[in-house]
C-alpha cells in the first residue's frame, strides 16, 4: 500500500491566484480542471467513478476520506473519471471487509493526481463566494514550478462552459443488459456518461437495456425497435450538445416515450425550446432537498450538475418548439432551481438529479417505476387507441410507495 502520509509536496492553484499548499495524494504530476466541491459524507467510490465528473477536480467537504478503501463491486463505470481529487485527511488504514485496495492506490492506478492536508473548508467557502473556477494540482516535481508558471497553466485550461465531453465518456459500441422479470421491450439508452446503477434499475423494471454510443443517429435508434428512449447523466455544457438535442427532437417527433436524468434533463429542456445556464457553483452531493410538485413530497436526493434549465416554476407553458404544454415537475428547495420537467401532451419527462443514487439516498427511486408505467401506458394506448390517463399526472401512481408495479424493491436498489 502506498504510504498515506508522505512528505512529497503538492499545491492547489486556482485561476484567481489563490494557493493552498499540502501533500501529494494519489498519482504525482500536474492536473487541470474545474474545481468543484461535493458534500456527500459517504459514497466517494461512486463519486470518483461517476463519468459526470470528467474534467473536474473534486473536493470532498467531508474531512475523512478513504476509510473503507475501494472494491470491485461498487464502481459506477469502468474507471475513475475525476480530473483531480482534494481531501482534507486521507484515512491512515483501510477498514472494511469488502475492500480490495486503498483509495490512494486506486488513484495511482488510474493516474489521478490529488492533494491532501489543505483546508478544504476554506476552499469550499471561497468557491461558494466566487463560483466554480479552473484550477490545477501540482505535486512531486511539478510542485516546484514557478508560481507564475503554475498560474499560467491554469489560465490556459479550457472552461467548462462550451465543452462537449460526451465522446470521452461514452461507450464505443452498443452494450445490452437483459431485462429482469417481466419484459417490457427494448430501451435505447444514449450513453452520455451513464452509471451502472442506472442500467441496473432500468433492467429491473423489465427493459432490455441497449446502451448506445453518443454519436448514434435516429435511424440507429429505430433499428433496435425501442419501446422508449432514455438519456443519461454526463459531463459538459448542454449548449455544446446540439447534435444530441436534434436527435432527441427526432425521438419526440417519433412519439417514443422519453426519460432523462441530469444531463438528459438539460437536453430535454433544450429540445423543448428552453434555455440552459451555468450555476455559480453547482449542486454536488447526496443531501439536496427537492419538491415533487405532483405529490407534494420533499425528497432528499443525490445531485451532480453545474448547469440548469431556464423555465417558469409555476403553471403550464407552451413548448417553444411545438411539443405542447410543459410544466416544471420538481424544484430544488435550496435555491429554486428547476429539478424536473414534464411534457403534458407527449410522453416525456426528466429530472435533474440521480434517482439511481447507488450510495443513497433512495427517495427518488420511484421515478424508474413512473417511467415503466409511462411506457406500458403508451404501449396500451397504441394497441388500443382509447383515451388513457397519463401516469405522470396521477399522484396515485407508485411514487407514493417507491415500489415497482409488483410491490417490491428492485434487486440491487440498495447497492
Amino acid at each position: 500500500m502506498t504510504p498515506q502520509f508522505q512528505t512529497d509536496p503538492a499545491v492547489l492553484v486556482l485561476e484567481d491566484g489563490t494557493r493552498h499548499v499540502g501533500r501529494a495524494y494519489g498519482a504525482r504530476g500536474t492536473t487541470l480542471g474545474e474545481v468543484v466541491f461535493a458534500t456527500g459524507m459517504t459514497g466517494y467510490q461512486e463519486t470518483l467513478t461517476d463519468p459526470s465528473y470528467a474534467g473536474q477536480i473534486v473536493l470532498q467537504t467531508a474531512p475523512h476520506i478513504g476509510n473503507t478503501g475501494m472494491n470491485a463491486e461498487d464502481p459506477e463505470s469502468r474507471r475513475i473519471w475525476v480530473a483531480g481529487y482534494i481531501v482534507r485527511d486521507p484515512s491512515r488504514v483501510v477498514s472494511n471487509w469488502r475492500a480490495d485496495e486503498s483509495l490512494d492506490d486506486a488513484l495511482v492506478s488510474d493516474g489521478v493526481v490529488g492533494i491532501s492536508g489543505i483546508d478544504t473548508r476554506a476552499v469550499t467557502r471561497h468557491i461558494r463566494s466566487a463560483g466554480s473556477m479552473r484550477g490545477g494540482i501540482f505535486s512531486g516535481e511539478a510542485a516546484g514550478l514557478d508560481d507564475e508558471e503554475q498560474l499560467r497553466l491554469v489560465a490556459e485550461a479550457p472552461q467548462m462552459a462550451g465543452r462537449n465531453l460526451s465522446a470521452a465518456v461514452s461507450v464505443a459500441a452498443a452494450e445490452v443488459t437483459v431485462a429482469v422479470g417481466e419484459r417490457i421491450g427494448n430501451l435505447a439508452v444514449l450513453d452520455l456518461g451513464v452509471k451502472q446503477a442506472t442500467i441496473d434499475n432500468l433492467a429491473a423494471r423489465g427493459f432490455d437495456v441497449h446502451v448506445l454510443p453518443q454519436d448514434v443517429t435516429i435511424d440507429d435508434i429505430r433499428a433496435i425497435d425501442p419501446v422508449a428512449v432514455f438519456y443519461s447523466n454526463g459531463p459538459g455544457d448542454p449548449a455544446a450538445s446540439g447534435d444530441h438535442v436534434e436527435l432527441l427532437r427526432g425521438v419526440l417527433d417519433d412519439g417514443l416515450p422519453f426519460f432523462g436524468i441530469c444531463f438528459g434533463n438539460q437536453l430535454l429542456g433544450r429540445a423543448l425550446g428552453l434555455g440552459t445556464y451555468k450555476l455559480p457553483f453547482g449542486h454536488r452531493g447526496i443531501n439536496q432537498p427537492v419538491l415533487d410538485k405532483t405529490t407534494g413530497r420533499v425528497e432528499i436526493t443525490a445531485h451532480n450538475h453545474g448547469f440548469a434549465v431556464e423555465a417558469p416554476l409555476e403553471g403550464e407553458f407552451d413548448s417553444p418548439n411545438g411539443y405542447g404544454r410543459v410544466e416544471v415537475s420538481h424544484v430544488g428547495l435550496n435555491d429554486n432551481v428547476v429539478e424536473g420537467l414534464r411534457a403534458l401532451d407527449i410522453p416525456a419527462f426528466s429530472v435533474q438529479y440521480h434517482p439511481e443514487a447507488a450510495a443513497g439516498p433512495h427517495d427518488a427511486n420511484y421515478l424508474f417505476d413512473r417511467f415503466a408505467d409511462l411506457v406500458r401506458n403508451h404501449l396500451n394506448s397504441v394497441a388500443e387507441p382509447v383515451e388513457a390517463s397519463h401516469p405522470l399526472n396521477d399522484p396515485s401512481t407508485s411514487s407514493e410507495t417507491g415500489q415497482t408495479s409488483s410491490g417490491t424493491e428492485p434487486e440491487g436498489s440498495t447497492k
